[in-house]
């Protein structure tokens, strides 16, 4: 697949390969680390969804790596609740991005480590560079097209307000053992549609 390449700004033609660069999205900020394969990685903090501050990093890691002007930039993040718009973002801006299934991606499960953002971030690079290498790493996501992803949208709303109510409903049933209560009073916390005269009757 043609890709467009990324020009980085102020280089000339001479100097190391492909950039590479991971994101691992949080809810305030992005962490990004960026290589070459050869060279220690570079890592920046970015306010989540802050595309320019993204593109700025691009540019100072090509300077400190001296990567040429014709380089391709490849990068990668979790598929998640971000969606795809970042992806887009990136394909525009000539960036060979991919979006890979989280729950593909291989844990050593012998190996104890602290769970941080900066340690994923490195890890997905690795990842990232020996997929570009040829080995078989992770799953990666096919680009759902706008229609699709608004269709899929409601149904994960749906599913998480599903998963929220089935969690409270957990809660409140282990409170009411707790105090005693009978648990058939549980029908009366969540009348079903189906059952009208649940919504007339009191809840003791």
């Amino acid at each position: 697949m043609t890709t467009t390449r990324t020009v980085l700004p102020g280089k000339d033609t001479a100097g190391g390969g492909d950039l590479y660069m991971s994101f691992e999205l949080g809810d305030k900020h992005w962490q990004l680390s960026i290589g070459d394969s050869r060279h220690r990685v570079s890592r920046y903090t970015v306010g989540a969804g802050d595309t320019a501050a993204v593109a700025d990093c691009i540019v100072k890691a090509g300077a400190r790596l001296r990567t040429g002007a014709q380089a391709q930039v490849h990068s990668c993040y979790e598929a998640g609740r971000d969606g795809w718009w970042l992806h887009r973002w990136l394909s525009e801006l000539g960036v060979d991005n991919i979006v890979v299934d989280a729950a593909s991606i291989e844990v050593n499960r012998r190996a104890r480590r602290a769970k941080t953002d900066r340690l994923d971030a490195d890890k997905l690079l690795a990842m990232l560079i020996r997929h570009h290498a040829g080995e078989h790493v992770w799953s990666v996501l096919r680009e759902p097209s706008s229609e699709d992803e608004d269709a899929r949208r409601v149904h994960r709303e749906l599913q998480r307000l599903t998963h929220e109510r089935i969690a409270h409903t957990n809660r409140i049933g282990s409170l009411l053992v707790l105090h005693f209560v009978p648990g058939n009073k549980m029908q009366f916390l969540w009348p079903s549609p189906l059952c009208a005269q649940s919504a007339r009757e009191p809840l003791w």
